[in-house]
C-alpha cells in the first residue's frame, strides 16, 4: 500500500474508527461505552437508538466522556422540514449528520449546520445493481455515487456516505474537497453474511481513500468487544504511521 493513497485530513487516528451503536436501550448503549472504554471515541447514534427518545440523553453522556458523536438519522423530508431538524440538532454538539435526498433538501440542511458536518447519503451499502435497478436508478452504482457526491459538494455539504468501493472513484473525482465516511466494514476475520451487499475490510477502505470507516457488529458481537477494537485501532494505526 502507498502512503499517497491514505487520507491527508488532519484526524486522529485513534477518530478514524467509528463504532456504529445500534443497540436497543440507552442502559445497553452505555454498558457497551464503558466496556470499549478509550479504544473507541467516536460513536454512531442512528434511529434505533433515537426511537427511545433518549438519544440527546446519550449524546449528552458522551460528550461528557469525551466522545465524539455522528447522528445517523437519514433527515429526508421537504426541505424546510430537512432545514429545521439540522437547526433543532446543530445545538447537540454531533460532529456529523446524515441528510437523504436531492439537492434543494441537502442546500437546506447545509444553510442551517452551524458547527455540525452534513454528509450527504449516497447509495445505501445494504444495495445493490440490482436493488438500485428496482428503485428505478438507469446507471451503474459509481455513476450514481460520484454524481450525488459532486452536487453535495457544490450545495455546501461537508462529506458523504459512501461504500468503499467507490472511495477511489471519489478521491479521483473530487479529491480530499469532502469528508468520505465508509461504513458497513468487515475486518477479514469477520466477513458474516448480513445485510451489507458492498462491504470492504479495513486496511482495503483506507487505501481507497476513506477518511473515517464505521464497524458496527464486528466489535459489537465479538467475544471481547474491547479487545476487537483494539485490534482494529492497531491496524489503523499502523497503516497512517506511514505519513509521519
Amino acid at each position: 500500500m502507498s502512503p499517497a493513497t491514505l487520507s491527508k485530513k488532519a484526524i486522529a487516528a485513534s477518530e478514524r474508527l467509528i463504532l456504529a451503536l445500534d443497540v436497543p436501550d440507552i442502559d445497553k448503549a452505555k454498558a457497551l461505552v464503558d466496556e470499549l472504554g478509550d479504544s473507541v471515541r467516536f460513536y454512531k447514534v442512528g434511529l434505533e437508538l433515537f426511537m427511545t427518545g433518549e438519544v440527546f440523553r446519550l449524546s449528552d453522556w458522551l460528550h461528557g466522556r469525551g466522545k465524539k458523536v455522528f447522528f445517523d438519522l437519514k433527515f429526508f423530508d421537504i426541505p424546510n422540514t430537512v432545514r429545521s431538524a439540522v437547526r433543532q440538532l446543530r445545538s447537540r454538539g454531533g460532529t456529523f449528520v446524515t441528510v437523504h435526498g436531492n439537492d434543494e433538501i441537502l442546500k437546506a440542511a447545509a444553510e442551517e449546520k452551524g458547527d455540525t458536518k452534513v454528509l450527504a447519503v449516497t447509495a445505501l451499502t445494504s444495495l445493490d445493481e440490482g436493488d438500485l435497478r428496482d428503485l428505478g436508478f438507469q446507471v451503474d452504482t459509481e455513476t450514481l455515487v460520484l454524481s450525488r457526491a459532486r452536487r453535495a459538494l457544490e450545495l455546501g455539504c461537508d462529506g458523504v456516505i459512501s461504500s468503499g468501493m467507490e472511495v477511489r472513484a471519489l478521491r479521483e473525482s473530487i479529491g480530499d474537497k469532502l469528508f468520505i465516511v465508509v461504513p458497513g466494514i468487515r475486518p477479514v476475520e469477520n466477513r458474516e453474511a448480513d445485510d451489507q451487499k458492498r462491504a470492504l475490510d479495513v486496511e482495503d477502505a483506507f487505501a481507497r481513500g476513506a477518511d473515517y470507516i464505521v464497524i458496527g457488529r464486528p466489535i459489537r458481537n465479538a467475544p471481547q468487544p474491547r479487545q476487537a477494537a483494539e485490534a482494529i485501532q492497531q491496524r489503523i494505526a499502523n497503516l497512517f504511521a506511514q505519513l509521519r
